[in-house]
């Protein structure tokens, strides 16, 4: 069984509660949450599998625990490691930006030797431009959450991408 380590950062608590509905869905797997602002790089190596759960801010900003982490993250090696990601963004208020921050966090993490899985189908979204579009154009690389605009698709989208997670993990 693979250990599942869920790590996010979060300046309002959306994020928190998104990584928190997600370890709900991993409790055979007992999945651990981690607030990036609390963790060293030697906490990722306990971990199969690390999810992991960045917001975007205004015009493409990443958020500020992971900012301040950013560093540490570009010098980890992920060999050996399925990564998955979540981002929050606002696909109507920032739409030329929706979940940038998801994008520029797993272009780090795949340049480091992780196995991405979880691309996430765009469809039912609707945003001008996006960084975290895997190559095909038509999935993001992780789970896309918008509680700004979409709150009430969370928990759908969720699930079906826990399912998603776990037959890619087997």
């Amino acid at each position: 069984m693979a250990k599942v380590g869920i790590f996010f950062g979060s300046d309002e608590g959306n994020t928190q509660a998104i990584a928190e509905r997600i370890a709900g869905r991993f409790v055979a797997h007992d999945a651990v949450i981690h607030d990036i602002a609390d963790v060293t790089q030697l906490d990722f190596d306990a971990y199969d599998f690390i999810v992991l759960g960045i917001s975007t801010w205004d015009f493409g900003q990443i958020q500020s625990d992971w900012e301040e982490f950013w560093p540490d993250a570009q010098a980890m090696r992920y060999d050996g490691k399925k990564v998955a990601l979540f981002g929050l963004g606002d696909q109507f208020g920032y739409g030329d930006f929706f979940v940038d921050a998801m994008g520029m966090l797993h272009d780090i993490v795949k340049e480091r030797g992780a196995h991405i899985v979880g691309h996430w189908p765009i469809t039912g979204y609707e945003f001008d431009a996006s960084k975290a579009l895997a190559p095909d154009g038509l999935h993001f690389v992780g789970l896309a959450i918008d509680e700004d605009q979409q709150s009430e698709q969370s928990d759908t989208r969720i699930d079906a991408w826990c399912e998603q997670l776990l037959r890619e993990l087997l």
